[in-house]
């Protein structure tokens, strides 16, 4: 299985052309492996196997619920993402004072769990779970990704956050520097290739459902736990998960007014606390009054605010 003709070449093309476009001569290696990933010092991108032909895809969603990347849009700014990763080891970036002064230092330790605050304006979006957050590194390649992205008008997006919009004329002013510049190193190491591994596809899922659990933030479980139950209050109980999953095209619809990252961070904290509530085993303690579109507004809104309140900050 490879990358070359298969529904990943076409997207690998796209991103070398928009760094063409750019004026950027640094051109990443790609090759697939279980999952996404740029290591470190390397200036190469893993591609999970699964999107490498559409009945593994169908089989991504059927175990897994969702498939990371799976439609062309995901995919591209988790490619965008990955090459920030690549083109910083390329030229070592995270070695100049400003990208430390604005980032943080890349040798910071990454956390096992971090606690975001939505409302921060300090950085950009690309990713789910404001990603940028996590890390400088990912500070970093979350505000490449915006920058790289064709017709993204981030100076319009984020003109009222100043701290988000430094970074990405940071960005622009770096990438103009490189143009037409070759990369001080390039590799061609490959890790956790595919023909590397020696998993089944069985065992590779048995693998990735346990961890599936672990790995789902609880940023929201004193809300949810506050509003749902454990308990089974009738002899056909509702679960929670079934509730906020089954209103939230109506909470969509409610929210329609809101514009941009707003609208998709409560699309986003609307789903996640529905997983979330399926991996606590949450039943509806009113389904009747839960299951209305705007108490599922009404509890999203203050997820929001306790994330804002009770924010266990990775220090940028």
């Amino acid at each position: 299985m490879v990358i070359d003709k298969s529904i990943l070449q076409e997207r690998v093309y796209k991103i070398q052309a928009e760094l063409d476009l750019r004026g950027l001569v640094f051109r990443p290696y790609f090759w697939l492996s279980d999952d996404w990933f740029t290591p470190e010092g390397l200036t190469g991108i893993a591609i999970p196997f699964y999107l490498a032909h559409p009945r593994l895809i169908r089989l991504e969603r059927n175990q897994m619920g969702e498939v990371v990347g799976g439609s062309r849009e995901w995919c591209m700014k988790i490619l965008r993402h990955e090459v920030g990763h690549a083109l910083d080891h390329a030229f070592d970036l995270h070695k100049q004072r400003r990208w430390q002064r604005l980032f943080g230092p890349t040798s910071r330790h990454y956390p096992a769990g971090y606690r975001p605050d939505p409302y921060s304006h300090r950085h950009v979006h690309n990713l789910e779970y404001w990603y940028a957050q996590a890390h400088p590194d990912e500070d970093f390649a979350e505000t490449f990704a915006v920058w790289l992205q064709p017709r993204s008008q981030w100076r319009r997006r984020y003109r009222t956050w100043p701290q988000a919009l430094e970074k990405l004329e940071y960005v622009d002013s770096l990438m103009k520097d490189l143009n037409g510049v070759k990369p001080r190193q390039t590799t061609r190491q490959r890790v956790d290739s595919l023909a590397q591994l020696r998993k089944t596809v069985g065992q590779y899922y048995t693998d990735k459902i346990a961890a599936q659990g672990c790995e789902f933030p609880d940023y929201y479980d004193g809300i949810l736990r506050r509003h749902f139950t454990v308990a089974r209050q009738s002899p056909k109980p509702v679960s929670a998960a079934s509730v906020l999953s089954r209103v939230r095209p109506s909470v969509l619809r409610q929210v329609s007014g809101l514009v941009g990252d707003q609208r998709h961070q409560f699309d986003q904290v609307l789903r996640d606390m529905a997983g979330r509530c399926r991996e606590l085993r949450l039943f509806a303690k009113d389904p009747q009054r839960q299951a209305r579109p705007e108490y599922a507004v009404w509890l999203t809104r203050h997820a929001f605010d306790s994330l804002h309140r009770n924010r266990r900050w990775v220090q940028m």
